[in-house]
């Protein structure tokens, strides 16, 4: 049975919410932005159009969240009141609080991005390390758990490009998360060198090993981002795809090879992006794919470099460094602990079946996006 403290607790986080989002701004905003969609000329420009309705819509999305929150927490209120006159159980007094506390917090940590990437769809790829076998078998273990938390939150996972292991796991992935919101926002917390201790099963001493497997976060632009790509910058070639899919996928030259001769625009300094795909057996589709993971590249650089020059302001707030390891996971100590913010936990099977939120809630607490 949940205490007065805790009822109180999330009242208290309900009234800071209203104030945090400025609910009453929003509401006058949400109509103001409504009129304009019903102007006569409206979907005259259907581009322009579309823009304005997915302003409408995110700005609803916060009154609704908020009016769930406000809403649940009297939920709550009564239930424990009702307590009292014997009226309802303590089962249902601490489900009513369970289920306003998540959305509460679900509307805490979504209050925490606010970078205009923040609630893109996001590319991912993970490369094993060093180490052979045993590297590309972790690399694998991290595809599975950012799969299964994908799958958990509602996202479309997809993977693009796959390099298998020499005999197991895999040499490198690249995988879409779609079909859902803040995915770019939530998982950027995972950018970083990942670091696996544990008794190898490829090792015939049974030795404990290190293994590490890097993780590349980057968002989804979609056809409403202007991201300009240099025709005469860029080639392709086609192979045949190996793996599962049938002979087909084998036979015909459907996956591409793109080239980008990239040049940085303050150093002049040049560099090749090399993106490759074979998400289907269809070229034409997999080549489109492979220009809209080149344009995700193109724009990551670009927002990088606009935070490298807010890092230069806020120097020292973030000490995170592209690269760094960020992450230990001691399968034998059973511990998997962050070394952002040294949140830690003993729930090693469940971390590696997905359950990776209260990692990336205490990375956006640390070091939330700035307005």
């Amino acid at each position: 049975m949940i205490t007065a403290d805790q009822l109180k607790d999330i009242q208290v986080r309900t009234d800071a919410l209203h104030r945090y989002l400025d609910i009453d701004r929003k509401r006058i905003e949400f109509e103001e932005e409504q009129l304009r969609t019903q102007a006569p000329d409206f979907w005259d420009d259907p581009k322009r159009a579309q823009e304005q309705m997915k302003k409408v819509k995110d700005i609803e999305k916060w009154i609704k969240g908020y009016d769930e929150a406000r809403s649940l927490t009297e939920e709550t209120q009564l239930a424990f009141d009702f307590y009292k006159d014997e009226l309802v159980t303590e089962e249902e007094v601490d489900a009513a609080y369970a289920k306003a506390l998540k959305v509460i917090e679900d509307l805490e940590l979504k209050n925490m991005l606010r970078q205009e990437e923040d609630p893109m769809e996001c590319v991912m790829k993970i490369n094993s390390g060093a180490g052979g076998t045993e590297s590309q078998d972790w690399a694998s273990m991290l595809m599975r758990m950012y799969m299964r938390w994908g799958e958990a939150h509602g996202y479309k996972v997809t993977v693009s490009d796959i390099q298998e292991g020499d005999e197991a796991g895999i040499k490198s992935v690249t995988m879409k998360f779609e079909g859902g919101e803040y995915a770019y926002g939530y998982l950027k917390s995972e950018n970083g060198v990942h670091r696996l201790v544990r008794v190898s099963p490829f090792n015939a001493q049974g030795k404990r090993m290190t293994s590490f497997a890097s993780v590349f976060v980057t968002p989804l632009v979609d056809d409403t981002i202007e991201v300009y790509v240099d025709p005469a910058r860029v080639s392709w070639d086609t192979f045949r795809s190996s793996g599962a899919g049938g002979q087909n996928v084998n036979k015909v030259e459907s996956g591409v090879r793109l080239r980008y001769q990239y040049e940085d625009p303050d150093t002049g300094e040049q560099e090749e992006i090399l993106i490759e795909n074979t998400e289907t057996r269809d070229q034409p589709k997999n080549r489109a794919k492979a220009m809209q993971l080149l344009k995700s590249q193109l724009y990551d650089r670009a927002m990088k470099k606009r935070m490298e020059e807010q890092a230069k302001i806020e120097a020292g707030k973030k000490k995170i460094e592209w690269g760094s390891q960020i992450r230990s996971y001691v399968f034998d100590d059973r511990r998997v602990k962050d070394h952002r913010t040294n949140y830690q936990t003993s729930d090693v099977d469940g971390v590696m079946d997905g359950k990776i939120d209260a990692f990336i809630k205490a990375y956006l607490m640390e070091f939330p996006s700035e307005e």
